[in-house]
C-alpha cells in the first residue's frame, strides 16, 4: 500500500514539474527572442575601421548604435554619421560641440575649450594635449562639431576648418549613437557620457535600453536552461530513488 502512494505521489510530481518545465521554457523563449526582437528595433551593429577612436574603440571593434535623430545628440555622444564632404562610408566620431558653441584648442594645460571651459577629457589617447594642433571653431546653429579620442591620428573637423560649415557636418547626418562595445569581448561594456560636458548647458544623452535589453535576453536564456535541465534532473532523480 505505502510502495503504491509513493509511486502516485512522485508521479503528481514529475507532471508538476514537467508543466512547470514547460512553462519555463515558453517563458523564456519568449523573453529570449522578445528581446532579440527589440534590440533590432532600436539598435543596428557596426564595425569601426579606424583606430581614430582609440582607446575607447580600437580598429576592428564591433559597436552597437541606437538608431536616433540627430536632435537627440549631445556633447560627449559618439556617433555614427555619412557626409559627402567627409567620405562615402559611415564614420564614428564623439561630439564636443553643437550649435552655437566656440570650440578652440589648447589651453596652457593642453586642454580643449568649448565657450571658455576647459573640458577634461580622460578618454583620450596619450596623456599629450587635447589636439596636436592648435584650433578654434564657432559651430553653426543645427551643426555638430566632431573630433576622434586618437586626437593624433583621426581624420574629423579640425581637417575641414576650411569648409564652409567650419568643419561641422548636420545634425540630420547621423544615423546612430554608439550605447555599448560588442567585440572583442575583452571590451564589452556600455559607453560612459562623460562628466566633463554634463556640467555644460544641454548637458548629456540618457542612455538607450541597452541594459534592460541584455537583461531580457540573459532571463530568458536561463529560463530555457532551466526548464530543459529539469527533464534529465528528474530521470536521474527517478532512478536513484528507484
Amino acid at each position: 500500500m505505502s510502495s503504491s502512494t509513493e509511486h502516485r505521489t512522485d508521479g503528481r510530481g514529475r507532471t508538476a514539474g514537467s508543466v512547470l518545465s514547460g512553462l519555463a521554457m515558453a517563458a523564456g523563449c519568449v523573453l529570449f527572442l522578445g528581446g532579440f526582437v527589440w534590440a533590432a528595433l532600436i539598435y543596428r551593429p557596426y564595425t569601426v575601421p579606424t583606430d581614430s577612436m582609440s582607446p575607447t574603440i580600437e580598429a576592428g571593434a564591433r559597436v552597437i548604435a541606437e538608431k536616433v535623430d540627430g536632435s537627440q545628440i549631445r556633447r560627449g555622444d559618439i556617433v555614427v554619421f555619412k557626409d559627402s564632404s567627409w567620405g562615402d562610408l559611415p564614420m564614428v566620431k564623439r561630439v564636443v560641440g553643437v550649435g552655437g558653441d566656440k570650440v578652440a584648442c589648447c589651453t596652457k594645460q593642453g586642454r580643449l575649450t568649448v565657450n571658455g571651459t576647459p573640458v577634461e577629457e580622460p578618454y583620450l589617447q596619450g596623456s599629450g594635449p587635447a589636439s596636436p594642433v592648435g584650433f578654434k571653431a564657432k559651430v553653426p546653429t543645427g551643426q555638430l562639431f566632431l573630433l576622434g579620442d586618437h586626437r593624433s591620428d583621426s581624420m574629423d573637423s579640425r581637417v575641414h576648418l576650411t569648409d564652409g560649415d567650419h568643419g561641422s557636418v548636420p545634425r540630420d547626418a547621423v544615423a546612430a549613437r554608439v550605447d555599448a562595445r560588442a567585440w572583442p569581448l575583452g571590451s564589452v561594456g556600455v559607453m560612459d557620457r562623460p562628466a566633463a560636458f554634463s556640467a555644460l548647458p544641454g548637458g548629456t544623452s540618457q542612455p538607450g535600453p541597452i541594459q534592460p535589453i541584455t537583461l531580457t535576453v540573459v532571463a530568458g536564456a536561463v529560463l530555457i536552461l532551466g526548464g530543459a535541465a529539469y527533464g534529465p534532473i528528474a530521470r536521474r532523480t527517478g532512478r536513484t530513488r528507484a
